[in-house]
C-alpha cells in the first residue's frame, strides 16, 4: 500500500512538474472594476499625428492624453495573480539585448503596434518580460507566447509604466495556426 502512494505521488508531482502554465487573458489582468469601467468607455479618437505613422518616439507608451477615462492611466492589479505561473500571448516592445543581440528585456503589450498607437494601453496592460536566456525579436508584429512567473511589480522607465512583470522560463512564437 506504501509502495501505490509513493508511486501516485510520484505521478502526480511528475505531471504538475511538466503541466503547461495556465493561459491568462490579458482582461484578467485588470480588477473587475478596470474591465467594467473600460466596457462602458466611450469610443476614443485616434486622431492624432502619431494615427498617421508620424511618431517621434515621444512618450512611447506612457499615456500623453489627461482627457482618457481614469481606466487608460489604471495601475491597479489583481493581487491573486501574484507569484502564478502563467502564460500569456502578446507583442513584445523590445529594451534590452544581450552581447549576441538577443533581446533580454522587452515589454509584452495585448495588440500589435502598441508603441505608435494612441492611446497605448494602460499600465496594467503592459508586462515587463525579463528572459535571461533571450531571444531575437526580428518583427514587433509577430506574436509571442510567454510562460513564466507572474509578479505584481510596479516598472516605470521613459518608454511606458507596466503594473507586472514576468520572470519568463520560456519565450516562443505564436505559430499562425495557433491564432
Amino acid at each position: 500500500m506504501r509502495r501505490l502512494t509513493l508511486v501516485l505521488t510520484l505521478l502526480l508531482a511528475t505531471t504538475q512538474i511538466h503541466a503547461e502554465p495556465q493561459e491568462l487573458d490579458w482582461l484578467e489582468l485588470m480588477p473587475a472594476e478596470d474591465r467594467k469601467a473600460l466596457e462602458d468607455m466611450p469610443e476614443i479618437s485616434h486622431d492624432t499625428p502619431e494615427a498617421d505613422g508620424n511618431f517621434a518616439g515621444k512618450g512611447g507608451l506612457k499615456q500623453q492624453d489627461k482627457n482618457l477615462p481614469a481606466v487608460m492611466y489604471s495601475a491597479r492589479t489583481v493581487p491573486a495573480l501574484n507569484g502564478r505561473e502563467i502564460r500569456l500571448g502578446g507583442y513584445p516592445v523590445p529594451l534590452e539585448t544581450d552581447a549576441k543581440g538577443l533581446n533580454t528585456t522587452f515589454f509584452l503589450v495585448p495588440y500589435p503596434g502598441a508603441c505608435i498607437h494612441v492611446p497605448p494601453p494602460p499600465p496594467n496592460q503592459i508586462v515587463l518580460v525579463r528572459y535571461p536566456k533571450g531571444i531575437q525579436l526580428e518583427d514587433i508584429y509577430a506574436p509571442l507566447w510567454v510562460d513564466g512567473r507572474l509578479k505584481v511589480e510596479k516598472v516605470s522607465n521613459d518608454l511606458a509604466d507596466a503594473a507586472y512583470a514576468i520572470e519568463a522560463a520560456k519565450v516562443e512564437r505564436i505559430e499562425e495556426e495557433e491564432q
